[in-house]
């Protein structure tokens, strides 16, 4: 059993800041992969950025340079730092857990870009 709960999501205006965060808890090991996903409405859901236990990260390229993951394995959380947000950006965002191939997520918050 994995559970990933989400917050940090709101409506900020383009150009504004906003920190997601995602705790897990349940049967988890250091070495799980994590990250972010999201879906607008009207679209698929695509990655944002994923994050290894050793701290590698992948991004999508729509947030490259404006994105940051990381992660604090004692605390069992990921972060999602979003900077210079864009209208485009607004969608749910989902907390993703990789464990033996089994995939988990969060139940999603909601970030609204204005412009």
């Amino acid at each position: 059993q994995v559970q990933l709960v989400e917050s940090g999501g709101g409506l900020v205006q383009a150009g504004g800041s906003l920190r997601l965060s995602c705790t897990a808890s349940g049967s988890i090991f250091r070495f799980n992969f994590m990250g972010w996903y999201r879906r607008a409405p009207g679209k698929q859901r695509e990655l944002v950025a994923r994050i290894t236990g050793g701290g590698i990260t992948n991004y999508a390229d729509p947030v490259k340079g404006r994105f940051t993951i990381s992660r604090d394995n004692a605390k069992n959380t990921v972060y999602l730092q979003m900077n210079s947000l864009k209208p485009e950006d607004t969608a749910v965002y989902y907390c993703w857990l990789s464990r033996v191939g089994d995939n988990y997520w969060g139940q999603g918050t909601q970030v609204t870009v204005s412009s």
